[in-house]
């Protein structure tokens, strides 16, 4: 099943800002187009303050990428542009060159469902430098949001310690693509099911939910519309007990649940969206209980959050799952990840078929940026993460399982020497190679799964919501020392 095929019967290639293809032009006008480049995505600081992110959007991204090209209809809208002076703004040798382009790009990212930290590559793309650039916007906008509901999501499931959650946000998304990317993030993050109907049909989750405070109200009384209810749905009977009042609803829902009973139903639950969730929780538990309904569920809603479920928990709530909406899908209080693509190489003009590195300066330590052909190796001490070193390919990485120093890309000062002990494994695996996809990524489930073993190796202080922990993340010590020469240089102080 390909999802975003389902979704779009037309093409992709345009799913990208018009600066990237003005640039796209200008390389090939000039003749270097076909120069060959290195760029990284990666992201500067860790959403919602959090100690670690979670990586996410890599299925729906090689989706996108298989078969990428500019269709016939996509190049006469671009002969349809005008530049400043009324002219076209592109030419027609260029969009024939478009026309004419198959993808051949090298592509190594993160798998999903992995902890990621500030400064680390999540995908690395080389190849032809026109390519490199036009892939830009199609990156960030898949990855950037995923992975931020992704993180969202993780935070809220372990606030909840093991108590399902449900994502119920697709009223409350941002628009139709929007909410189908929240709900397979989400679903990544760890929650357990959607309220999303198209969402499990495009991505298998499992899809709950019953019904609303409409339909209550469509009934001359609350009793009469559980009873209906209870008539029209005996397997799915999880009665919305607030409509009115919530402990008479919750007399009410025990009275359909008794009449359920009589012809072979089961009430499953009740559930809260409104007022003292933790009074209510354990006033409903004690009638539900006395009624003699001790497996009945109680479902707590009502623009919830990892804080708002925290510290309903420590109140002693009694709540069996969560039913998280707008402020998971909306990521709230954090509306973008912040990722960003940046040159790192360039293919040399020379004769040896090297590489000139790239950096960019900034007067901001972390704006400047990493040079390389980058991969992130991740060190272990037993059952714990220990810390993760970047490092460039293209200069032969230290050798597994050997001590060696993290070098704070921020500030030169900071190192960390990690123990003999740690064992390592590299992060970016290949996912695509001459622009075909060679990398056939585990089920949803099994990435969801991941999650919750990733961040069960992080050390409690960093897993932790207030104030947490920073992860050890620093560069090889000879990358770090090639970035501060490049760094000198561009200011002017090469020979000092």
């Amino acid at each position: 099943m390909a999802p975003l095929k389902e979704i779009y019967r037309h093409g992709l290639a345009l799913l990208t800002d018009l600066y990237q293809l003005t640039m796209a032009q200008g390389y090939w006008r000039l003749g270097r187009a076909e120069r060959r480049a290195v760029f990284h995505l990666f992201f500067r600081r860790s959403p919602f303050n959090s100690g670690y992110t979670i990586a996410a959007g890599l299925g729906t991204l090689l989706e996108a990428l298989d078969g990428l090209r500019f269709e016939p209809e996509e190049l006469d809208y671009l002969a349809t542009l005008k530049a400043a002076d009324g002219s076209r703004l592109f030419e027609a040798g260029f969009l024939e060159y478009l026309g004419n382009l198959h993808l051949s790009c090298d592509i190594d990212a993160i798998p999903e469902g992995t902890v990621v930290f500030p400064q680390e590559p999540l995908v690395r793309v080389r190849g032809p430098i026109l390519q490199c650039q036009v892939l830009e916007t199609l990156l960030l906008n898949i990855l950037n949001f995923q992975t931020l509901v992704a993180t969202k999501a993780a935070r809220i499931c372990r606030a909840a310690k093991g108590d399902p959650v449900l994502e119920f946000g697709l009223r409350r998304a941002q628009g139709i693509d929007g909410g189908l990317a929240a709900s397979r993030a989400a679903y990544i993050g760890g929650c357990t099911a959607t309220s999303n109907v198209m969402a499990g049909k495009l991505y298998g989750i499992p899809v709950r939910g019953t019904h609303a405070h409409s339909w209550v109200m469509s009934f001359d009384s609350e009793p009469e519309a559980f009873e209906a209810y209870a008539r029209a749905m005996p397997n799915n009977c999880l009665f919305l007990v607030d409509t009115y009042d919530s402990i008479q609803g919750v007399r009410h829902a025990i009275e359909a649940g008794r009449r359920l009973q009589e012809y072979g139903g089961r009430l499953l639950g009740i559930r809260l969206d409104s007022g003292d969730l933790a009074y209510l929780s354990h006033r409903a538990r004690q009638m539900l209980d006395e009624a003699g309904f001790t497996d009945a569920m109680i479902v707590a809603s009502n623009d919830l959050d990892e804080t708002i479920i925290a510290s309903l928990k420590e109140q002693g709530a009694a709540v069996n799952a969560w039913g998280v909406g707008t402020r998971l899908v909306t990521a709230h209080e954090e509306p973008a990840l912040g990722g960003i693509y940046k040159l790192a190489a360039i293919e040399s003009t020379g004769t040896d078929g090297g590489w000139d590195l790239r950096v960019k300066v900034s007067e901001q330590a972390v704006k400047t940026t990493i040079p390389g052909m980058l991969q992130v190796r991740r060190y272990r001490y037993n059952d714990t993460l220990a810390g993760d070193m970047i490092f460039d390919e293209a200069v032969i990485g230290p050798p597994r399982g050997r001590a060696t120093v993290l070098v704070d890309p921020a500030d030169p000062t900071r190192r960390k020497r990690l123990d003999d002990a740690c064992t390592s494994e590299d992060l970016l695996v290949p996912v695509l190679r001459e622009g075909q996809v060679t990398y056939k990524g585990p089920a949803l489930d099994q990435i969801r799964e991941r999650t919750g073993e990733q961040i069960d190796l992080l050390h409690p202080s960093i897993r932790r919501f207030l104030n947490p922990h920073e992860y050890p993340v620093g560069l090889e010590r000879r990358l770090h020392e090639k970035r501060e020469s490049l760094i000198l240089a561009m200011r002017g102080h090469g020979g000092d």
